[in-house]
């Protein structure tokens, strides 16, 4: 009988034989499911699982406390140490771990029962995970699916739910609503804090202002004074000379000027004034102030003096904003330090004029801005090839006396002409100086700072060459680089060392005195500019097809000293200003101006347009010019965003229209007066173009 138990007993793990019903195989299997994913210590679902060398698993925290007591396992007593512990990387998948144990029991239950019971291991598949999902439902969902089972619930116990609900709910109610008042009230003192900072700042503007006035009114009526003695002088000595005439009238008009002159030097030395009556009359009237004409005088200049004035007013009004803001952040720096100097004792310079630094600063802005408001042509350069039809002037450049310009470009030629002969010999054909061929288009040329007779050149075969202009034969020629060489620059301060960058992705020093390069950087990027600054020959800007510019210190390599963001498309064009000043352009349609010395962008110009070609850049002390994909120059003060003037090239014959999408500006250069500049466009036009009221 007990043999007949015992037998029995070990059937069903022998035969594998199903229980009677499908429901007592699944909560079988589920107990099965469920002890599998316990730990043994704490009997809780296992937490960042580890198996033993004896194949137990536990919960890491478990096994490594019980660990710390005693060196074996907790279930067999198996010898262990911290050595012997691992991750249980397939226990920690609990998603994967339900799926495998779904698919083993689909595969036992296809293996033991009929084919017409297969569908009974998914629905315990099924049952153990929604089990699993019971254990990590909220107490809210388990509530609603009791009573949605029809769980039985008296309604005392259904009133003691809903006035604890009730009072759950007013309680997250008053804390949602202390939230929102907490926020409310952290918003409005953050904007109440701003509004009295912008506050402070507009009412210190304010006070700047209005010493500005002050200052400005005083130097008004000391002028107006100063040209009141001038004229009381002027008509006393008109009465004096009228009654007795004789040939020495203009000789006592020019004492009368230079001793009234001397009078007001201390407050007039701004002046320059001349020493006839009409002189006299021209400065008055440019003043604004009308003076009565002997007979058969006329008023004509000054009329031409106010509306040059309201000429000068409106384009003060068009560009207000950004005038606003030049003088503010003048003013305001300018007060920062103005603080800073009297805390260490020292005084603020205040101009002869009564005006400080700021305002004086701002004046020369507002008078170079003002003073110019178009562009005029002035000659223009006929050189027709007769053997090469491709005529786009890459680059154009003044030598070191602005008496030589040079052009070079597609057609393989460097070309010098003289300026003088160009502005007042007008001809049918301008005759180059000098003439130099070369193996390769031409895409950038530089003179060389000290020696008048040298220029460089790049070419697109990657071959940089310098030239001697008074034999036009090439002295130097470096090829070191591998792809199209865009951009070449000698140093000012350095006469023998240049630099250039390519498509190589490398920007390399030369000097006149090695035949290999001095010096050789390596970016990630195609090169489209490179510039020595004009302060020193150790800081390099390198214009790049990256978006970036980058500014090296040729001491250390290894990195940028600065990286300057903010266009959107490839750096086309980097010019120096000034020593801390540097100008950019993009194919973005956009230029930039940075300050190199404390690596902070000052201003974006728009106006042109520029989205895939060599438009040119020429940057003077106060001026920033640029050429435009509409076949048009455009001239920026480095104080504006927007453009002070523009010139469009327009061809002799028809088809304006049709012209402006077919050239473009492909190179401008500033002469070194600020107010003359040198354009080329696509066609192989070039212009001497000239700044004009």
């Amino acid at each position: 009988m007990a043999e007949s138990s015992a037998g029995g007993a070990l059937v069903p793990a022998v035969k594998s034989e199903p229980p009677t019903t499908p429901q007592k195989a699944a909560a079988a299997a589920e107990v099965e499911v469920d002890k599998d994913t316990l730990c043994p210590i704490c009997m809780q679902a296992i937490i960042d699982a580890f198996s033993t060398a004896c194949g137990h698993s536990f919960c890491y925290t478990c096994i490594f406390t019980h660990l710390k007591n005693k060196r074996d396992c907790p279930c067999c007593g198996f010898y262990l140490t911290n050595n012997h512990i691992f991750p249980n990387f397939l226990l920690n998948k609990v998603d994967s771990q339900f799926c495998f144990l779904g698919f083993f029991v689909l595969s036992v239950c296809e293996f033991s029962y009929r084919k017409d019971n297969v569908d009974y291991p998914r629905a315990l598949l099924k049952k153990t995970s929604a089990r699993q999902a019971v254990k990590t439902a909220s107490p809210f969902e388990c509530l609603l699916q009791a009573l949605q089972q029809g769980c039985e619930v008296s309604v005392k116990e259904l009133d003691g739910l809903l006035s604890l609900i009730v009072e759950k709910k007013r309680k997250m109610e008053q804390e949602e609503a202390e939230t929102s008042t907490q926020i409310l009230h952290d918003f409005l003192h953050c904007l109440r804090k701003q509004k009295l900072e912008e506050l402070l700042e507009i009412q210190t503007d304010l006070q700047c202002i209005k010493e500005d006035i002050n200052a400005v009114e005083k130097h008004r009526i000391e002028l107006y004074r100063a040209r009141e003695r001038c004229l009381v002088k002027l008509r006393m000595y008109d009465d004096s000379t009228a009654a007795k005439p004789g040939p020495s009238l203009i000789d006592k008009y020019s004492n009368a000027i230079i001793s009234c002159a001397h009078n007001v030097q201390g407050r007039m030395d701004s002046f320059n004034i001349p020493h006839n009556r009409a002189g006299v009359k021209s400065l008055i009237s440019s003043q604004g102030v009308r003076i009565m004409d002997p007979p058969g005088g006329s008023d004509s200049q000054y009329v031409a003096q106010s509306g040059l004035s309201t000429e000068k007013k409106r384009r003060v009004n068009t560009q207000f904003n950004d005038l606003q803001e030049c003088y503010l952040q003048k003013r305001r720096y300018w007060t920062g330090r103005q603080s800073q100097n009297q805390e260490e004792g020292d005084t603020c310079m205040i101009s002869r004029e009564g005006y400080n630094p700021a305002l004086k600063d701002f004046q020369s802005v507002l008078t170079s801005f003002t003073q110019y408001s178009r562009l005029r042509v002035i000659a223009e350069v006929r050189h027709a090839d007769l053997f090469h039809s491709a005529n786009i002037v890459s680059s154009i450049e003044f030598d070191r006396d602005d008496e030589l310009f040079a052009t070079a470009g597609v057609s393989r030629r460097i070309k010098i002409f003289e300026l003088s002969t160009v502005v007042n010999e007008p001809t049918q054909v301008h005759c180059p100086v000098v003439e130099m061929p070369t193996r390769s288009k031409l895409s950038c040329l530089s003179w060389n700072k000290y020696t008048k007779s040298q220029i460089a050149s790049s070419d697109y075969e990657g071959i940089v060459t310098v030239w001697d202009v008074t034999t036009s034969q090439s002295v130097m020629e470096y090829e070191e680089h591998e792809k199209r060489t865009w951009s070449v620059d000698f140093s000012c301060t350095e006469p023998s060392m240049l630099v250039s960058g390519s498509d190589d992705c490398k920007v390399k020093i030369w000097c006149t005195r090695q035949e290999a390069s001095v010096l050789s950087i390596d970016t990630k990027a195609n090169i489209c500019s490179v510039k020595y600054n004009p302060g020193s020959s150790i800081y390099v800007a390198v214009g790049s097809a990256d978006h970036h510019i980058h500014y090296y210190d040729l001491r250390n390599i290894s990195q940028p000293l600065y990286v300057f963001s903010g266009h959107r498309k490839a750096v086309s064009y980097v010019k120096f200003l000034s020593n801390n000043e540097l100008a950019s352009a993009s194919t973005d349609s956009t230029l930039r101006l940075w300050d190199v010395k404390e690596n902070f962008p000052l201003r974006t110009f728009r106006g042109h347009t520029n989205e895939k070609n060599f438009v040119g850049l020429t940057v003077n002390s106060e001026y920033i010019a640029c050429g435009s994909e509409t076949n048009e120059v455009f001239v920026y003060h480095k104080a504006i965003s927007k453009p002070a003037a523009s010139h469009r090239f327009l061809s002799d014959g028809d088809g304006a229209d049709e012209e402006v999408g077919s050239y473009f500006i492909s190179a401008v250069c500033w002469k070194s007066d600020r107010s003359t500049m040198l354009t080329a466009n696509s066609q192989g036009t070039i212009k001497v173009l000239v700044l004009a009221a």
